[in-house]
Parts: structure tokens; C-alpha cells; sequence
């Protein structure tokens, strides 16, 4: 019997062998690879230095504990969301970098900004490149005015909002009396005390004078100083962050006793632990939401959030912290209402649409996508108190609120601003829309 041969082997290079092993090895992985969704990028543009930190560290928390709860709920339409940071140090220059790269790294919308200056420049990029933009902290009425466009949103209220909701107890205690203004020098000072001498009729300078103070000043003496001397009735305090810390904090080491009523119109709860208990006790001042506002109104959902957060960070969540928080949630659902990714298509769900997240009902108005919310009038409360809650963050007693529809300008007059400033009395529309602009 003639005895079989065996087929000759085959001897491969050795790089070929590793390759074919791996091939073997991996091929119970490609099925599963194809199937994993691409994440969802979305880029944040925070302060994690500069005047406006502590602003921008909330943010960022409460951005990562969105994403978190996100993904565990399965992501938005199935695919996981992935959050890149990036520091806008409340600088245009850096902003204008970093926008680039977060849209370059595929970021689909990008959110932030505690500098009004910050998020017009971030919008601005947000729209030419296609891309959009979320603003979570930036009073100044230009955002939604001069600077408003299609893809951009305004989360938080504006200057002009909490100017109205100040007018009232203002207007009812000090009525024909003498103020002074400390203000930035920059689009949200030069806004902010522009709504607040409107509203309270003190735009006469020479009866109610004021000092202009640069972003990121460390010394405030010469504007106490002009202040005191001019023994106003109300002081109104138009600065923000580090500056405003600054300045009530120097206030206290020169002794100054203004015997007046401070005013800081849009208050945070970072600037008050910045600032001090006995240094900014008694302020008057406006936040669209406090930790306190979901309890008042008994929202689950705001609750739940102040909860988590304390729980994850041992403090209170802050006005910033909670428009970062809520900003990837209203993306999630604008994209899933709409169905798709499309920028565009997620900027007209938007449009008109209310909803109720950590608070009250709150809608996006279509004319300048102004987010029309209440906002809340509030006093510091005394050290005693502040010293007396477990975190000793307890800080703003609420006097009232105002309703969003009545605070924000209405749509006549905002556009009259807009002609007035040459231009469109509308907001540019998207590709699809060109040929239905007149119907805006």
C-alpha cells in the first residue's frame, strides 16, 4: 500500500503569521466595532481661570454630571455624548482658539462663556461655521441683539430682564433719589447700567454720575472713593466675578460706609462666597435660578439636580452650574424631536418651544432665540445666616419673582432696536429659509 503524502506546509514570513493570528484572534470584535455608535461631541468653552473661575468651575461640573446621567440613559439617539473643555480664561483672543479647535474636533454645538464678550465672539464663529452655540452666562443685552443669529441661544436672562425686575422695588423705594454706577467697561457693563438707568428714569449722568472700571481691575479705591464722596442713595455695582469680590471686599478695608442700598444686577452665588458673608450682606440684586427655586416650586427634576450635585461636590449648585447642566439636555431633545443631527434642523425645533426643566416653564423665543424665563428678585442674607447652613452657601433670601414675559423687551421694540442699529429687523435666515425670508 502506498502510504498518502501529507500536503506540504506552508511557511509564511513571520510579520504575515502575526497578522493572520491576529486577524483570527480579533474577528469576533469587527461585529461588534461596526456596531459601537461614533460618540456625539460637544465642546464647553469655560473660564477655568481668569475673573469669572468660580463661574466657570460650576459650569464644568455640572456639564460632566449631565453627560454622565445622558450616556447612562442611553446617550441621544443611541450614541454616547463625549464633552471637550476647553478654558476661554474670559478671553476673546483664547475663545476665538478654542472654538476653532472644539468645531475642528468635531463638535456639533458648543455652550459657555461667563463674559458677555466671551460669547458674542464664540457665537459669532459658531454661525459662520455652522455650528451651534449655547450661551450659559452672558448678561449683556447685545447677545440677543445686535449679535443675535440663527444658531445661536441665550440660555441665562439678560440685562435688560433683571433691569425690570429690579425697576419695580427700586422704583417704589427709592423714587427720585440720587444713584452712582461702578460698571465694566465692557459690552455687559456698558448694557446692564444702560437697562438699569432706563428703568429706574436716572439717565441724566450729571445727576447720577459713574465710574468705568477695566475687566479683571484689582484696585477700586479711586471709584469707592468718587462714590462716597457723592453720598449717593443706591449704589449700583455693575460688575461681575473676581471684580465685584474686588471691589465689596476693599469697600470693607477702607471703612467705607455708603449708607445706601447696594445694588448688583445680575448676582451669582460664586460671587457672593467670593466676596464674603459680611462683605456683600444686604445686597439687592437678580438670578434667573437659585438652588433654592426648584424647592419653591416643588420641581422633582430641579430638586433632584440640586441633590446629585451636592452630593457629587459638597456645595450648592450655582445660576451657572445650572445653565450647564441644562444645556445638553435641551440639545438631547431638540435633535431627537427633530430627528437628526442637522444643525439646522435642531435650531428650528428649538424655536417656539417651551419646556419646564429645573424650574418653571421656559421657551425659546423664535425672534431672537432669548430663552423667556422668570427671574427672581433676591437680597443677601445676613452672615448669621449664611455661617448658619451646613455649607454656609446659604445666601440670597428671594424678595419675588418676575415673569419672563414680561421682563424680556417685546418683539416691536426689539425690533425698532435693531433697525436703529441698521439692521435686519429678523435674524439671517438658515440655507432652507432664504427664499421665505420676508415671512419672518
Amino acid at each position: 500500500m502506498t502510504k498518502r503524502r501529507s500536503a506540504p506546509m506552508i511557511l509564511l514570513p513571520s510579520a504575515l503569521r502575526r497578522f493572520f493570528f491576529a486577524c483570527i484572534v480579533l474577528l469576533p470584535l469587527f461585529g461588534a466595532e461596526c456596531d459601537a455608535q461614533e460618540p456625539v461631541r460637544i465642546g464647553i468653552n469655560y473660564p477655568l481661570t481668569g475673573p469669572y473661575s468660580v463661574e466657570g468651575l460650576d459650569q464644568i461640573r455640572a456639564a460632566r454630571l449631565a453627560v454622565d446621567q445622558i450616556n447612562e440613559a442611553g446617550g441621544i439617539l443611541g450614541r454616547p455624548v463625549e464633552l471637550i473643555a476647553r478654558d476661554s480664561g474670559s478671553s476673546v483672543l483664547l475663545t476665538t482658539i478654542n472654538i476653532n479647535e472644539l468645531i475642528q474636533a468635531g463638535c456639533s454645538m458648543v455652550f459657555g462663556g461667563a463674559s458677555s464678550d466671551v460669547a458674542i465672539a464664540a457665537g459669532e464663529i459658531c454661525q459662520r461655521r455652522g455650528a451651534l452655540f449655547f450661551g450659559t452666562l452672558t448678561y449683556s443685552t447685545a447677545t440677543t441683539l445686535e449679535n443675535a443669529h440663527r444658531l445661536n441661544f441665550r440660555e441665562s436672562c439678560n440685562s435688560w430682564m433683571a433691569a425690570r425686575a429690579l425697576a419695580g422695588w427700586l422704583n417704589t423705594e427709592f423714587k427720585g433719589k440720587k444713584y452712582f454706577y461702578i460698571t465694566a467697561d465692557y459690552t455687559w457693563g456698558w448694557t446692564t447700567e444702560a437697562s438699569m438707568r432706563e428703568v429706574t428714569n436716572t439717565t441724566d449722568i450729571s445727576r447720577h454720575p459713574r465710574v468705568l472700571t477695566s475687566l479683571g481691575a484689582s484696585d477700586y479705591r479711586y471709584a469707592l472713593n468718587k462714590a462716597r464722596l457723592y453720598k449717593p442713595n443706591v449704589l449700583v455695582l455693575s460688575l461681575f466675578g473676581k471684580d465685584l469680590a474686588n471691589a465689596l471686599r476693599q469697600a470693607k478695608a477702607m471703612g467705607v460706609d455708603f449708607d445706601c442700598q447696594l445694588v448688583v444686577p445680575n448676582l451669582t452665588l460664586g460671587m457672593a462666597e467670593r466676596s464674603g458673608p459680611s462683605n456683600i450682606e444686604g445686597v439687592v440684586g437678580v438670578l434667573p435660578w437659585t438652588w433654592k427655586v426648584p424647592f419653591l416650586l416643588d420641581n422633582e427634576r430641579g430638586k433632584a439636580f440640586v441633590d446629585e450635585f451636592v452630593r457629587r461636590y459638597r456645595r450648592y449648585p450655582s445660576t451657572s452650574g445650572a445653565s450647564a447642566y441644562s444645556i445638553p439636555f435641551i440639545y438631547k431633545n431638540a435633535v431627537e424631536r427633530a430627528g437628526s443631527f442637522e444643525n439646522d434642523k435642531a435650531a428650528r425645533a428649538l424655536e417656539g418651544h417651551s419646556y419646564s426643566l429645573l424650574k418653571g416653564r421656559q421657551t425659546w423665543r423664535a425672534l431672537d432665540h432669548q430663552n423667556v424665563q422668570d427671574v427672581y428678585l433676591v437680597r443677601v442674607n445676613s452672615r448669621g445666616k449664611v455661617l448658619a447652613d451646613p455649607l454656609r452657601l446659604d445666601y440670597f433670601e428671594i424678595l419675588g419673582s418676575f415673569p419672563g414675559e414680561e421682563a424680556v423687551r417685546s418683539p416691536g421694540e426689539w425690533r425698532r432696536l435693531r433697525r436703529e442699529r441698521g439692521l435686519p429687523d429678523h435674524l439671517e435666515p438658515l440655507a432652507e429659509d432664504a427664499n421665505h425670508e420676508d415671512d419672518r
